[in-house]
């Protein structure tokens, strides 16, 4: 599965400064973790944001979310934007705030 580069970039850029962060290739896409906990992924057009549970539902009302379905079975905690809700860099960085809040507030996995 191909991801789009240009917001792999722009999710980099986010990133660029921050301590705890890194990125790993999944899903077929990149994944950018916080002290090993998965926060945000670009996975085709679009991005993966681990929200969590409790913000999961209020999530998914939000324009451009939908279920996070990569195995054919939705993952509850995680939603996909499509890349129409991230044209602005103001957009993106929002929902990546969200991944980052959750994963972030995790115990770090190394």
């Amino acid at each position: 599965m191909a991801y789009d580069e240009g917001t792999a970039q722009r999710v980099r850029e986010y990133f660029e400064d921050h301590p705890y962060a890194h990125e790993k290739k999944m899903f077929g896409g990149i994944a950018f973790m916080l002290s090993g906990n998965m926060c945000v992924g670009v996975l085709q057009d679009g991005i993966v944001v681990r929200v969590g549970l409790p913000s999961y539902e209020q999530a998914l009302q939000e324009a451009y979310a939908r279920e996070f379905d990569f195995t054919g079975r939705p993952m509850k905690g995680w939603v996909f934007i499509a890349s129409e809700g991230l044209a602005e860099d103001a957009e993106l960085h929002a929902w990546i705030a969200r991944g980052e809040a959750f994963a972030g507030a995790l115990e770090p996995k190394w």
